[in-house]
């Protein structure tokens, strides 16, 4: 049995008792998630397939390690002639999980932290700008406008 989970906007294969590498969480360490975004399902009998997520799955997983760092990657920008070097390195932050099970929502009640992502929080409307109009005022008479011509140098 395995699934495909979204987790931090991204989609993961997950199957039962594997370890999955996924961006920064901010959870402790021994916490246990309830991945309720399931995308596909496939129990080896029948293939459920969400649109966008499949109702009444969910995956169950633990904390592993809350703060795993990946090895560090050498970013070198070069120039040719002109004397421009820059050297940059970079370590992605990962948390680690641990699948504990792929289970139907209903078979126990949940009490275990449910992930939440900022999309489930309604977006702000701005309302459109309101023209104002201005009351016409006198006419302004224009004044001709005496023309000049530039002189030559001599």
């Amino acid at each position: 049995m395995y699934a495909i989970v979204e987790v931090s906007g991204k989609q993961y294969k997950v199957e039962k008792g594997m370890k999955l590498y996924v961006d920064r969480l901010g959870e402790k360490d021994k916490a246990k998630l309830v991945l309720d975004k399931v995308l596909f399902v496939n129990d080896g009998k029948v293939i459920s397939v969400g649109t966008p997520y499949v109702e009444g799955y969910v995956v169950k997983a633990e904390v592993i390690d809350p703060e795993f760092k990946d090895k560090k990657v050498i970013v070198f920008k070069y120039k040719n002639k002109t004397g421009y070097h820059k050297k940059q390195g970079h370590r992605q932050q990962y948390t680690i999980l641990n699948i504990k099970d792929i289970a139907k929502a209903d078979s126990k009640p949940v009490k275990e932290k449910v992930e939440v992502v900022a999309a489930d929080v309604a977006p702000v409307v701005k309302k459109p700008a309101v023209k104002k109009t201005v009351k016409a005022s006198a006419p302004v008479e224009k004044k001709p406008v005496k023309k000049t011509t530039a002189k030559k140098a001599e």
